[in-house]
């Protein structure tokens, strides 16, 4: 499919010069080429996108040749473009022709083609508000775009939302205030949780939360995360992904709910159970249950049931061997408030040898396991980071108190 001669000759031109640019090997270019090259590309980007949504703008001819709605079945067909963003760019074009000042600045290289559909999201949004006048809609159209210079289009795309406020603050107050009440109630109808077992050992989760209580969880799991990062810091470590520090801060968050908090039901605290029989109980290799029998619980290992008993929300129910009930737990089985307090007091950090994790990001430690019989008290117990107390309870190491009171973690041989 050819263009006439004048446009021929000048897409070849682009062409040829592209054909140079393409040839030289950025890896001998100075910082300073790299940098004004990709300047250039994301205002020739704009550019281009400005000359795009103009053809689609007329491109109901196109649409005409099929009896297409629009050109984006030609579109899906000729340039395999997913349908649902040949619709959205057709729909950009239209918002082209509403918008001058944004097309005129599309076209000028000053915005990207994401910074102009945020903009013209946020001004359609207007256009259709009772209460917004034409002249509103030209005050927000000129704001955005002098905006777009400094934001990205995420940013814009959320200064978009309370643009009318800048317009005229007294009279958009209100407006702006039910908007937002009106967000926060389509957020609780959105608000998701999707929970599963991956049977490999992990537990898959995702989900959607209202705004106010998504930040706070983030902060929350951010806050357990720091702690591990800056002690690998600190010992000039390796850091592992963020992801990953971020998963054991929430892993870390879970493990220090007050179970006092936790609401009740039919007269018992929400509690796990965990189903272990005497002799994997005495087994450094043994296994528990999560739950009340094999077929519906989840099977972990005994190491990390006895982890769980010293300050999680847990029952243990030891079996014998004909599975009489041996043990169902005794009510002390976590450290008190108080004796955390004064654990921390006496202990002031991490008591494995050379680790000084804070207090406040330490386990209370049954020196004599709980789950063997061990009483809870300040003379058996022992401040130990995440990592210690895993090590502790982990069937490869043995620890000893060494006359200091610090901890000595050694590998079995």
């Amino acid at each position: 499919m050819s263009l006439d001669s004048g446009i021929d000759a000048t897409t070849s031109i682009i062409d040829a010069s592209l054909e140079e640019l393409l040839d030289r090997d950025p890896i001998y270019w100075s910082t300073s080429q790299k940098k004004a090259m990709l300047a250039w590309l994301a205002k020739t980007e704009a550019r281009q996108a400005a000359l795009k949504l103009r053809i689609l703008g007329a491109s109901a001819d196109i649409a005409a040749e099929t009896g297409d709605k629009d050109a984006s079945a030609w579109m899906r067909a000729e340039l395999l473009v997913d349908k649902g963003v040949a619709r959205s760019q057709i729909k950009l074009a239209g918002a082209m022709d509403r918008y001058d000042l944004v097309a005129a600045s599309l076209a000028a290289g000053e915005l990207s083609e994401a910074k102009a559909q945020a903009i013209a999201r946020a001004l359609d949004a207007i256009d259709t508000a009772p209460i917004a006048t034409r002249e509103d809609l030209v005050l927000a159209e000129k704001l955005l775009v002098e905006e777009a210079c400094r934001l990205t289009a995420n940013q814009l795309r959320i200064a978009g939302r309370r643009i009318l406020e800048r317009v005229d603050p007294i009279r958009f107050d209100e407006a702006e205030a039910k908007a937002l009440l009106a967000e926060e109630q389509r957020a609780l109808q959105k608000t998701a949780l999707r929970i599963w077992d991956n049977h490999d050992g992990t537990v898959g989760f995702e989900g959607v939360l209202p705004v106010a209580a998504g930040i706070r969880f983030k902060t929350m799991v951010e806050a357990y995360a720091q702690p591990r990062k800056q002690q690998l810091v600190e010992k000039g470590a390796a850091l592992p992904p963020w992801e990953r520090l971020l998963g054991h801060g929430f892993t870390r968050l879970l493990e220090t709910i007050d179970p006092t908090a936790l609401p009740r039901h039919g007269g018992d605290a929400t509690v796990v159970n965990v189903v272990i029989s005497l002799e994997d109980l005495r087994k450094e290799l043994g296994t528990a249950i999560l739950g009340f029998d094999e077929t519906n619980g989840t099977t972990i290992t005994a190491a990390e049931a006895r982890k769980m008993a010293c300050n999680a929300t847990i029952i243990p129910w030891v079996l014998g061997s004909d599975g009489e009930v041996l043990d169902a737990g005794r009510a002390s089985r976590f450290f008190q408030p108080i004796q955390r307090k004064a654990l921390r007091l006496q202990q002031k950090c991490c008591q494995a040898e050379g680790c000084d994790m804070p207090p406040e990001w330490c386990d209370a430690h049954h020196l004599d396991p709980w789950a063997a019989g061990g009483t809870t008290n300040l003379k058996d117990g022992v401040l130990l980071c995440p990592h210690h107390h895993r090590l502790a309870h982990a069937p490869g190491f043995t620890h000893e108190r060494l006359p200091d009171g610090t901890i000595r973690f050694t590998r079995r041989s």
